[in-house]
C-alpha cells in the first residue's frame, strides 16, 4: 500500500506540466491527466531516471536489473545474487556502491529497496534482453 502512495504522490509532479501543455481549457481534466502520461513518463525516463542509469557499472546495472526482475521491492540480497548467478559475497561491494550512489536503500538487513519509485519500471524498458541467470 505505501509504495502504491509513493508511486502515485511521485507521479504528479511530472505529469503537471504536459497536462496544462494538453489541456484545452484553464482547468486541467481527468482526460488531460491520461493524455499527458505517455509524454511525462518518456520526459521522466530521459531526464531523470537515464542520468542515473549511465553513471552506474554494467555490473550496477545488471544488479538494479534483477531487482527490477524480480519487482517493486524491497528485496533479499540473496534473491537478488540469485537472479544473478552469484553468491550474495560478492555482490556486497556493488550493493554499497548504489547505496552511495543513491539507487537503493536498506529498510532492513539482508533488504535492498529502490529509492526512486517507478525505478523498476524505467529498468525493464533500459534493459529488455536482460535475462536471469538460468534463463537464457
Amino acid at each position: 500500500m505505501r509504495l502504491e502512495q509513493d508511486q502515485k504522490s511521485f507521479r504528479p509532479p511530472s505529469r503537471g506540466k504536459h497536462a496544462w501543455n494538453v489541456a484545452t481549457e484553464t482547468v486541467i481534466h481527468e482526460a488531460d491527466v491520461e493524455a499527458a502520461s505517455a509524454a511525462a513518463e518518456r520526459a521522466l525516463a530521459k531526464s531523470f531516471f537515464k542520468v542515473r542509469f549511465d553513471r552506474m557499472t554494467p555490473l550496477e546495472q545488471s544488479y538494479l536489473r534483477a531487482m527490477a526482475f524480480l519487482g517493486s521491492g524491497p528485496h533479499r540480497s540473496g534473491d537478488i545474487a540469485r537472479r544473478l548467478g552469484r553468491k550474495v559475497e560478492s555482490l556486497g561491494p556493488t550493493r554499497n556502491s548504489l547505496i552511495q550512489k543513491g539507487m537503493v536503500w536498506s529498510p532492513s538487513h539482508g533488504e535492498t529497496a529502490f529509492t526512486v519509485p517507478l525505478f523498476d519500471e524505467f529498468m525493464k524498458r533500459a534493459m529488455p534482453e536482460w535475462a536471469p541467470a538460468g534463463d537464457h
